[in-house]
């Protein structure tokens, strides 16, 4: 392997400020324009505006029938397979009937077909969501409807409040206007606000609360739902006081269906994978298994097992969402409408760059919003990507949304003939497959100490959004965590990185002399580097790190250079010879040495009005000391707010721009007389 050091760069050009490089290179600053460089108008039409919009239009005219369809039916059928116990369980968790987790499957998914650009995202239900949905549909519905404790009706014959399902309805409408408005104004970046700590933190809290609310149905317990903040407490409490009254059936049930899907998870899956990409379909052979044995041993009726109930047969009516119940549920609707579409577009974009194909972000969330209008008129739960079953669709070899409409096929049918066949379905079965299919969230707490070890304030981040979850609330652990992570993004702001370059001997290179032990100092001259922006809020900031580092304070030194003039004139007015000595010296304490002051601001982003004014008053602060500041490596914006503002004009020559750090270094050992080691580069 050829010795990179043995390569050597030889470059003869001329020393460049700014100002001459800009004429020298013919520059001129773009032009802005409203409409983007890439949008040409010429080239916009009619059927380019709505394929964006539409991209079922453009992909399915494309669609490679022969190689894809047999692909996209068989990972369909697979899906669909995964929604029905999927679907029925994470409904309980909204507090909604099971077979509302069937409606998600179906209804949202056909809109996301035509308007969604994942090829392999499987929307439907999703825990966290439905946890949040079901915290909503707890505190504004009837406490009519959760009397019952064997089951949550879809509708009671009264007009005393709103049912489960209007409520979960409304919260899924409220979902799609801020998505929608989110895709009208462009902010599909909002989702950054959500960190990968922020999200592992988040889940993490939201699994162990979801865990927690399951284990009453895995011990058979009769206890109510709680509302508010502190339910895990709650629960957890009313667990430990009515333990005595477990239900042993539901006890051993529960325990035979974790155990049983738990093998099958950590011993046969790993086997059966190396020979088919097919997974065996426990949790559907467990809900199957659950309703056959409970039917044929009247378990409900014999054991007092609490089951799932009536399951309406065929498709609901429409209905609309109660509108005048949308100002109580905004702050509910704009949680779930962030980290719905933030798990979604995670999703999306880890398939997208994994198989080679582009994903339109902002599309992405006009295809949820137009998705949970739809659902919420049938009376579903907000949508959102499963990362079990995306990743099924797309390991059993999907290759488009048309496995949507397979699995949507399939689950038509349940809807119109099979459902009722559900109904004994024990509870307990459904919990414990909620428990085991969060195992993977639950050991997210490992992730805690890898944050730890990379960073203390992201494992602080990762902290505070799991605890404040698990002990206060889910919607107080989101705030918590993007709180936390705002202010982690300001106090890095005002923590900029600085630092005094060196030059590494013989070369133009400049390096951190802490970190470099071979970069040498420059005599006389002083070069700081600076990270960031320089603004209003950091203008301070900045001028105090210049001082720090480089020792020396202007405003201080002329003061003292002040009181040592008085001094000297003093000493020269006394008539003693003998103080000859003692004068030479206050003259050498006066002379500094330092001639120039070099600012690196090659990673310096931003510089407003207010940065500039600090620079000003930097340059006069050190002009008085007969010391020059140059600036180098500043981007052409920077350089632009620089002439607006009349820097250059009004404080040259005791400011220039230069190029790079070594056009300053020439210039100023040129100007000042200043000798750079070797004489020469």
């Amino acid at each position: 392997m050829e010795d990179l050091h043995v390569r050597q760069i030889v470059i003869e050009r001329p020393l460049y400020e700014q100002d001459q490089l800009r004429t020298d290179f013919q520059y001129e600053k773009p032009k802005k324009s409203l409409c983007p460089s890439q949008c040409d108008p010429k080239e916009v039409t009619l059927k380019k505006v709505i394929s964006s919009r539409v991209p079922v239009i453009e992909w399915l005219s494309h669609y490679n029938w022969k190689n894809d369809l047999m692909s996209d039916v068989v990972s369909g059928i697979t899906v669909a397979i995964m929604h029905i116990p999927q679907g029925m369980a994470y409904a309980l968790l909204a507090n909604v009937p099971p077979v509302v987790g069937i409606y998600m499957a179906f209804f949202p998914v056909l809109v996301y077909f035509v308007f969604g650009t994942s090829r392999h995202n499987s929307i439907g239900t999703f825990a966290i969501v439905c946890l949040m949905t079901g915290k909503a549909v707890l505190e504004h519905s009837d406490p009519m409807y959760f009397r019952s404790l064997d089951r949550i009706p879809m509708y009671l014959n009264t007009t005393t409040g709103y049912s489960p399902v209007q409520v979960a309805s409304t919260v899924t409408f409220t979902v799609a206007m801020f998505q929608i408005a989110m895709h009208i104004l462009s902010l599909g970046a909002v989702s950054a606000l959500l960190s990968e700590t922020l999200v592992s933190g988040f889940t993490t809290g939201a699994a162990i609360q979801v865990t927690v609310s399951q284990l009453k149905d895995i011990l058979g317990l009769r206890i109510p739902k709680f509302k508010g903040y502190f339910v895990v407490y709650q629960t957890l409490y009313a667990i430990v006081e009515n333990i005595g009254s477990a239900n042993m059936a539901a006890l051993i049930i529960s325990a035979v269906t974790i155990s049983v899907t738990s093998f099958n998870n950590e011993v046969l899956k790993p086997i059966v994978a190396k020979h088919s990409v097919f997974p065996i379909p426990i949790e559907l052979i467990a809900v199957v298994l659950g309703s056959i044995v409970s039917y044929y041993c009247n378990l409900a009726e014999n054991y007092g097992i609490r089951v799932v109930g009536d399951i309406p047969q065929g498709l609901p009516s429409p209905e609309l969402p109660q509108f005048e119940l949308i100002p109580a549920l905004l702050v509910d609707g704009l949680t779930i409408a962030i980290v719905s579409y933030a798990v979604t577009l995670s999703m999306a974009l880890i398939f997208a760059q994994k198989l080679n194909y582009e994903v339109d972000s902002n599309q992405e969330l006009l295809a949820m919003g137009l998705s949970n209008i739809v659902g919420s008129c049938f009376h579903c739960v907000a949508i959102c990507a499963s990362l079990s079953r995306s990743l099924i669709q797309q390991v059993v070899g999907g290759k488009t949304q048309v496995v949507s409409l397979v699995s949507c096929s399939i689950l038509l049918v349940i809807l119109l003939w099979i459902g009722k066949y559900f109904e004994p379905l024990p509870k307990s079965v459904l919990a414990s497959v909620i428990v085991v299919a969060l195992k993977g969230m639950l050991l997210q707490i490992k992730d805690f100490w890898r944050f730890w070890k990379l960073s203390k304030m992201d494992a602080l981040i990762w902290l505070v959004s799991c605890l404040t979850v698990v002990v206060i609330g889910i919607d107080i652990g989101l705030l918590a965590g993007v709180a936390v992570s705002l202010i982690a993004i300001f106090a890095f702001h005002f923590r900029p990185y600085v630092c005094l370059l060196g030059r590494v001997p013989s070369t133009d290179i400049y390096v951190d002399m802490n970190r470099y032990k071979q970069a040498k100092p420059i005599d006389g001259i002083k070069i700081f580097q600076y990270s960031g922006g320089i603004n209003f809020a950091t203008r301070n900031l900045f001028r105090t790190s210049l001082y720090q580092l480089i020792e020396l304070d202007p405003q201080k030194e002329l003061a003292y250079r002040t009181k040592l003039a008085q001094k000297l004139k003093n000493e020269e007015d006394s008539p003693r010879t003998n103080d000859i000595h003692k004068i030479t010296k206050l003259k050498q304490k006066v002379n500094l040495g330092m001639k120039c002051i070099i600012l690196d601001f090659s990673a310096v982003n931003y510089v407003d009005p207010s940065g500039i004014s600090m620079m000003k008053i930097i340059t006069e602060s050190f002009k008085k000391l007969d010391i020059s500041i140059y600036v180098c490596g500043c981007s052409d914006p920077i350089y632009d707010m620089m002439e607006k503002c009349e820097l250059i004009k009004t404080m040259k020559p005791s400011l220039r721009v230069f190029q790079s750090i070594h056009d300053a270094v020439k210039c100023s050992s040129s100007l000042f007389g200043i000798e750079l080691e070797n004489g020469h580069i």
